[in-house]
């Protein structure tokens, strides 16, 4: 990470002084104008390095997180969590089984027509 913010601070250093170190004062609006598309251009493959390596950092920074995770926090989870789980699973079937009839019974109800609706409202 320090090699990245060294290498944007020395690319927009040498982006503000390259004009004065050239000594070459653009002579007309043209010549700048060619000058600035030239050091422009050259940023992003100057920023290209330090990017590359910034991701090679944050993949090795992802396996290592995923190996802990996968090593030790996911087994313990799963160990609390799955008795629990184990536990209140008879609930959860007869809980699901309630609803499961209710809907029965409210889906008829939920299905009349569009006719049968504007009758009970006139009425």
């Amino acid at each position: 990470m320090k090699y990245l913010i060294f290498l944007l601070i020395i690319s927009f250093l040498l982006i503000i002084i390259s004009p004065l170190v050239l000594a070459q004062a653009p002579e007309t609006l043209e010549e700048a104008k060619e000058m600035g598309e030239k050091m422009l251009w050259g940023f992003p493959e100057a920023l290209k390095g330090p990017w590359q390596e910034a991701l090679g950092i944050w993949g090795r920074m992802a396996d290592w997180f995923k190996n802990i995770w996968d090593s030790y926090i996911y087994p313990w989870f799963w160990n609390i969590l799955g008795k629990e789980v184990e536990r209140r699973k008879p609930e959860v079937i007869e809980e699901f089984e309630k609803e499961k009839e209710e809907m029965k019974e409210d889906i008829p109800k939920a299905t009349k027509s569009l006719w049968e609706r504007f009758k009970e409202l006139i009425k």
